[in-house]
């Protein structure tokens, strides 16, 4: 037997978790600890030194284990043998250890979604929910597709606010490494030449030759604060507080506001839709959108609808006139009620935020160029002329 050393996650209590374990294998340790209600994220075994498998499941995954898995109950294969079939089929490690435990559960006789529920951080509320909707209608195959279907437009607009976001992030790190090189090599080998030559320095130059000597004397106490800022920062953004700052950033913040409210909105009707369409509650459908949205701004905008849903409130008359929720969302749902396709408008209301996030993807995308063109002139036409000004002057004492 051999000890493995792992990190985890407690699927019952959310905590992070570490401490040792013996298994023959890696793979046997980890089904070990989801056997005890754990997620592990980090197993090492003993001694292994950097032999170390991070336990990973990406969002692909999850949506070509559906989409097998729908396909093959659709095509009547019992429950189980499509479980052990997608199972036999799956590479990732992790994932393939989730389906064998709730293939185990559900040869012990528990239901799919009852099985499911061991694993939240696997199978998130939308989907669990689905799952159940979806045995108890007789339409398990149907809530498997569309699940596959939202996992998959989810996947693809977030890798298009990515994508938008990644040349920016390119040029600035360009950028930034040039003027670093020029800050800390040009400017100091410009400072000496002037001593020798017993000339002063121009005020734009000797204010970066100041910063610069500060920061290389210093670097030690400037690496301390912004290690233990970022520590703060980071531990303070996990509480209450920070969590409901970052979320009112998101929906406020210039330029991407508009960006990140279609996310939402987008998100909040495709996920009603979904669950309406497959046959549950709406309280439940709201209470579960709520979570799924992944802003608490936006959620307690939810939540508060659906008291006055439960007080017996039309739920377009609910969501009406709520901050963070944009007009075109209630506006459908009424022509839903007056016509009892709630459903179909929440799709229709999608689709409109989904084609208008695809064009705020591109009018971002297109205005950053200039923008970050004009930013980095004005940061780096100031290196560059504490640089040349100084080279020009004594050119002209010369």
């Amino acid at each position: 037997m051999k000890r493995f050393n792992y990190k985890a996650k407690d699927s019952k209590t959310g905590k992070n978790v570490k401490g040792s374990i013996q298994a023959e294998s890696e793979r046997l340790a980890g089904k070990l600890l989801m056997d005890r209600g754990f997620v592990p994220t980090d197993i090492r075994e003993e001694g292994g030194g950097a032999d170390k498998f991070i336990y990973k499941i990406a969002l692909k995954d999850k949506i070509v284990f559906t989409r097998q898995f729908a396909t093959l109950i659709g095509s009547g294969l019992p429950l189980a043998d499509s479980l052990r079939t997608v199972a036999d089929q799956t590479p990732n490690k992790l994932m393939k250890a989730v389906i064998e435990d709730v293939l185990s559960m559900v040869e012990g006789g528990k239901s799919l979604s009852e099985s499911l529920n061991k694993y939240p951080d696997v199978f998130d509320n939308v989907y669990r929910s689905l799952v159940s909707a979806g045995e108890l209608s007789g339409t398990l195959d149907k809530s498997l597709v569309r699940l596959a279907a939202q996992q998959e437009k989810d996947a693809a607009t977030m890798s298009k606010i990515r994508g938008a976001m990644t040349y920016p992030v390119i040029v600035l790190v360009v950028m930034g490494a040039v003027m670093l090189f020029m800050v800390f090599t040009v400017i100091p080998q410009v400072e000496q030449l002037y001593v020798d030559m017993g000339q002063q320095l121009p005020v734009a130059t000797r204010i970066l030759v100041a910063i610069v000597d500060f920061f290389m004397s210093f670097w030690w106490l400037v690496t301390a604060a912004l290690l233990a800022g970022g520590y703060l920062f980071w531990q303070w953004m996990k509480t209450d507080s920070g969590i409901e700052f970052k979320d009112q950033v998101k929906l406020n913040v210039p330029v991407f506001n508009a960006l990140t409210r279609r996310l939402y909105m987008a998100r909040l009707c495709r996920t009603s839709q979904t669950l309406l369409e497959t046959g549950v509650p709406m309280l439940d459908v709201l209470r579960i959108t709520g979570e799924s949205v992944n802003n608490t701004v936006v959620q307690r905008d939810i939540d508060g609808a659906a008291e006055k849903v439960k007080g017996g409130a039309a739920l377009s008359a609910s969501l009406k006139d709520r901050d963070s929720i944009l007009p075109l969302v209630p506006q459908m749902i009424y022509v839903g009620e007056q016509s009892g396709r709630i459903d179909e408008m929440l799709g229709k209301a999608a689709q409109v935020y989904e084609d208008e996030l695809d064009e705020r993807v591109r009018t971002i995308s297109t205005m950053i160029e200039p923008v970050l063109m004009v930013f980095l002139a004005l940061g780096a036409g100031g290196i560059i002329a504490a640089v040349l000004l100084p080279m020009y002057n004594l050119v002209n004492i010369v």
